[in-house]
C-alpha cells in the first residue's frame, strides 16, 4: 500500500478523442489551462502532449510545446511538467509495398524525438521502452534499443527524469538493462501502461506481475484506460504505486457522463483518500521522485 501518492494527469494525448468529448484540449492555451486545472484539483504532475490547433491531431511541433510550457510556468501554478517524447515512432506499411512507409507513417530519430524536450527542459519526459502493435490496423509504434539508449543518454545529460513507459514485460526487461548500463539515474521512474491494444491487459493480476518485475527501489505508477481508469488507479495505490488519470486515457467520469481533467483528478484523489492515503503536492513529488531542483 502506498500512503503518499503522486497523482499525474495526462491532459490530452494524441488519440482521436477531440470529437468525442468537447473538454479534450486542442490549442496550446487549452492544453496549458487543462494542466493548470489538473494541478488545482490535486495533480502533482501534468503529462503533456500537443495537438495541431487546426486539425486537432497529435503534433510534435516544438513551438507548440514551448507555448504550452511557457503558459503553465507564467501562470505561477506549481505543477511538475512531464512532456511526452513518444511522437515520431509511427510506422504504417504501404499496402502495395509493405517494405515502404505508407500514409500515416511518422518516423524520426532519437534526437528529433527529444527536440521539444531540449527546448523546454521539463522535469520529466516519457520514454516508451519498446515496439508495439498499436490497435487493429497496420500501425506499429517503433522504439529500437539504439534509439532508446540514445534518448536515455541525452535525458540523463540534461537532468530530465525519463518516465519509463512499459506496455508489456519485455519493455521492463529492456528498461532494466538500460538502468544496469548506467543510462538512467537513480531512482528510476516507471509508468505501467495497461489496456492499450495490443499491450498488456488491464487487470489486478497483470499490474501486480509487471510491478513485481520492476527493479528494487524504483518509483512507479500505473494506469488503465476507459472504464478501467479508476479501478486501476485504486489497484496501483493498493500495490504500492502512484496514479495517472486524465482525458488522454479516458473521456468519461461516469457511464455516459463526459469528464473534464479536473473532475478525473478530483475523483482519483477521493479514491486515494478513502483508501487512507493522501495525494502529494508537487514539491513533495519532486522530493519523492528525486527530480531536478528537489
Amino acid at each position: 500500500m502506498n500512503f503518499d501518492v503522486v497523482v499525474s494527469c495526462a491532459v490530452t494525448g494524441a488519440g482521436d478523442t477531440t470529437g468525442k468529448n468537447p473538454h479534450v484540449p486542442i490549442t496550446p492555451k487549452e492544453v496549458a489551462d487543462a494542466a493548470i486545472e489538473a494541478a488545482k484539483a490535486g495533480a502533482a504532475i501534468a503529462h503533456i502532449h500537443v495537438r495541431d490547433p487546426e486539425t486537432g491531431k497529435g503534433s510534435r511541433d516544438p513551438k507548440l510545446f514551448k507555448e504550452v510550457v511557457d503558459r503553465v510556468r507564467d501562470s505561477n501554478t506549481d505543477v511538475v511538467i512531464n512532456l511526452t517524447a513518444g511522437m515520431g515512432g509511427d510506422w504504417v506499411p504501404d499496402p502495395d509495398n509493405p517494405a515502404m512507409p505508407g500514409a500515416g507513417t511518422d518516423m524520426i530519430g532519437p534526437e528529433e524525438r527529444l527536440a521539444h524536450v531540449k527546448e523546454c527542459m521539463p522535469e520529466i519526459c516519457s520514454l516508451d521502452c519498446g515496439t508495439l502493435n498499436f490497435g487493429n490496423g497496420d500501425e506499429i509504434y517503433i522504439s529500437t534499443p539504439p534509439m532508446l539508449r540514445k534518448m536515455a543518454q541525452l535525458t540523463k545529460e540534461w537532468g530530465v527524469k525519463p518516465e519509463l513507459e512499459v506496455f508489456e514485460l519485455g519493455h521492463i526487461r529492456f528498461a532494466t538493462q538500460m538502468i544496469a548500463e548506467g543510462l538512467v539515474a537513480d531512482p528510476p521512474m516507471f509508468q505501467i501502461c495497461l489496456g492499450i491494444p495490443w499491450g498488456a491487459d488491464q487487470s489486478v493480476d497483470t499490474m501486480k506481475t509487471m510491478k513485481d518485475h520492476l527493479p528494487i527501489g524504483a518509483n512507479w505508477a500505473g494506469f488503465g484506460i476507459s472504464r478501467m481508469q479508476m479501478p486501476m488507479a485504486a489497484t496501483a495505490v493498493a500495490l504500492g504505486g502512484n496514479v495517472r488519470v486524465g482525458l488522454e486515457d479516458n473521456i468519461y467520469l461516469d457511464r455516459g457522463v463526459l469528464a473534464t481533467n479536473g473532475q478525473l483528478v478530483t475523483r482519483a484523489v477521493e479514491i486515494i483518500e478513502r483508501m487512507g492515503a493522501r495525494a502529494l503536492s508537487p514539491a513533495e513529488a519532486r522530493t519523492k521522485l528525486n527530480l531536478r531542483g528537489a
